[in-house]
């Protein structure tokens, strides 16, 4: 028997992204000021479709910059271990009283985007960070609350949400899947 189910296919990513591109630019009354973060691996993905669907709507640009959080987490503990592997954070603009929108694909316990604020407050003091997910599981750990949320797929600890999107994983797809079936890193 399958256990697994697709929650967003292709079609329902795409709405969201568009309802969350909305939201943005209703919540903070356009788009002056408001840059985008995503969060590497799939949050900088998110995060550029994000602003493509903005400048759609909108005719206007908003800056796009990608985190890596691997030397801020607090989860990763063995020292003999495999280490992670450390990719190039980018930030090409000023953060300074900027409205910043931090992109991930999945909410989990909360200790990825807190390592999130911590690094982009080592860049600066932005106005705001305002958090965006794709989808939103629950088991938070630490008191972060997403502003917009794609979807809100309540999940039990031994079963893992896989997002797959077309620039790293050729397909578009959001999946609902058992700890055992799971082939890359839990979110």
């Amino acid at each position: 028997m399958d256990q697994n189910v697709i929650i967003l296919d292709k079609a329902a990513i795409e709405r969201t992204i568009t309802r969350i591109a909305h939201e943005i630019i209703e919540r903070n009354k356009g788009v002056e000021d408001v840059c985008l973060i995503g969060i590497r691996s799939r949050g900088d993905i998110i995060a550029r479709r994000l602003a493509q669907r903005i400048d759609q709507i909108e005719a206007a640009e908003v800056p796009v910059g990608i985190i890596d959080i691997t030397l801020y987490r607090d989860d990763i503990s063995s020292p003999h271990g495999a280490q992670p592997e450390v990719q190039a954070t980018k930030i090409n603009f000023d953060l300074n009283g900027k409205r910043i929108v931090l992109v991930d694909d999945v909410l989990f316990t909360g200790r990825s985007t807190r390592a999130a604020i911590d690094q982009i407050m080592d860049f600066g003091r932005p106005r705001n960070i305002q958090l965006a997910v794709l989808v939103d599981r629950g088991h938070r750990e630490l008191p972060i609350r997403p502003d917009y949320v794609g979807k809100n797929v309540p999940t039990r600890l031994d079963e893992q949400i896989v997002v797959s999107l077309s620039e790293m994983d050729g397909e578009d797809k959001v999946e609902l899947r058992k700890e055992q079936d799971r082939p890359r890193q839990p979110h």
